[in-house]
């Protein structure tokens, strides 16, 4: 019996150690590791606005992992910022999902935003960046495709991958020719200054706007924005084919840039509520503005139809500007479009078709929209203006 107390008092301390073990070991310790990769990611955006290469191959794996600031170095950033969302990990290695926001310097008045995923792999306690891409349906980055090269007009950036200073040069003038150009139409409550996007390829193109390369066969040049934004919406992007640019003459050259210009200028006013034909006829009204081309030169296809007793029923659909669709069609729409604007400014005057586009925009839903502009800015009804264009397209390309 005294055996059996003895052995009971020597085990007593030991169980109470054992749960006052136990109970620290029920509180799990917390997970630090979202706040260390937050961290890292700290430090690399602070390494990427202080041009500091050892810096930023601190925080990574190797040569810096990913592009590398060096792909980047020459695009004149006022911001550069990552906002961890979420973070999957296996022991030594995690994906990061990151909110990439960035602002270059004297264009973007708010943040661009890109969704990016990020591989890390943690070795002595610290986490470093193995890769750094896309993420989601969001397309890259200029800099994920090469070496950034940058040119500043007047009123323009133009920032390029594997293209040369010349080349770059070029489309900085076409660029700052085709601003006054626009505000002379539109007026002068817009930014005033735009930045172009010249990747190496149609390819390029494509994987900067996160779609197939064939969807922009044929096409010279893409607008990317917020439709409706305010004055605080980040800048624009004019996205170039550097392949279907360069078989344009100078006169294709310069149309397009101010096509697209336009719609940096009137995006604000774009919103849902304006309808395809609107927002490419108007755009298109502006980039042959002043031109001295005539209907015939501007719309062949629409020419071919009327002379076939063809006459479009009515103004063209949505549908009808899908960069997929038959290239014939696709033309006839923009020049639809085109012809439509250009009968407002013909009869009603330039102010009258600025007004117009303004007011269908601000209307803030499809639905009304174009009727009501047409009621209270042209004093006219649908009917009577879809009419006066087929009307009109049969006397400018009759």
């Amino acid at each position: 019996m005294a055996g059996r107390r003895c052995a009971s008092r020597a085990w007593l301390p030991v169980v109470l150690l054992l749960t006052a073990l136990v109970g620290c070991g029920g509180r799990t310790a917390p997970d630090t590791a979202k706040a260390d990769v937050q961290r890292v990611l700290d430090r690399r955006a602070a390494a990427v606005l202080d041009r500091d290469e050892t810096a930023f191959r601190a925080t990574g794996v190797a040569a810096g992992a990913g592009a590398g600031l060096a792909n980047l170095r020459a695009v004149p950033l006022a911001a550069w910022s990552y906002r961890l969302d979420g973070l999957s990990r296996s022991g030594d290695s995690a994906t990061a999902r990151a909110e990439l926001r960035y602002r270059i310097a004297g264009y973007d008045a708010a943040p661009v935003t890109a969704d990016r995923a990020l591989k890390l792999a943690r070795n002595g306690g610290t986490w470093r960046v193995t890769s750094d891409e896309p993420s989601g349906k969001g397309g890259d980055q200029l800099w994920d495709e090469g070496t950034v090269t940058a040119v500043r007009g007047e009123h323009s950036l133009v920032l390029g991958v594997g293209q040369s200073g010349a080349r770059l040069r070029s489309f900085a003038g076409l660029a700052d020719r085709a601003v006054p150009a626009v505000s002379g139409a539109w007026g002068a409550d817009w930014s005033r200054h735009v930045v172009v996007l010249v990747p190496a390829s149609l390819e390029g193109m494509a994987g900067l706007l996160g779609s197939p390369a064939s969807g922009y066969r044929g096409i010279a040049a893409v607008t990317t924005g917020e439709a409706g934004g305010s004055a605080q919406a980040p800048a624009d992007r004019i996205i170039v084919n550097p392949d279907a640019y360069g078989v344009l003459g100078n006169l294709g050259k310069q149309v397009v840039l101010t096509h697209e210009t336009t719609h940096v200028a009137t995006r604000a006013h774009t919103t849902a509520a304006t309808p395809l034909w609107l927002s490419e006829g108007y755009a298109d009204w502006a980039g042959y503005r002043g031109s001295g081309r005539t209907p015939r030169q501007v719309a062949p296809e629409l020419e071919r139809a009327v002379a076939a007793g063809q006459v479009p029923a009515a103004l063209p659909d949505d549908g009808d500007f899908g960069f997929t669709a038959d290239a014939g069609a696709l033309a006839r729409a923009y020049e639809g479009g085109w012809m439509a604007c250009r009968l407002i400014a013909d009869r009603w005057g330039e102010v009258r078709l600025n007004e117009f586009y303004r007011a269908v925009g601000d209307h803030g839903k499809r639905a009304g929209a174009v009727e009501a502009a047409l009621r209270d800015v042209l004093r006219t009804t649908p009917e009577e203006f879809t009419r006066l264009w087929r009307q009109y397209l049969v006397g400018q390309l009759g």
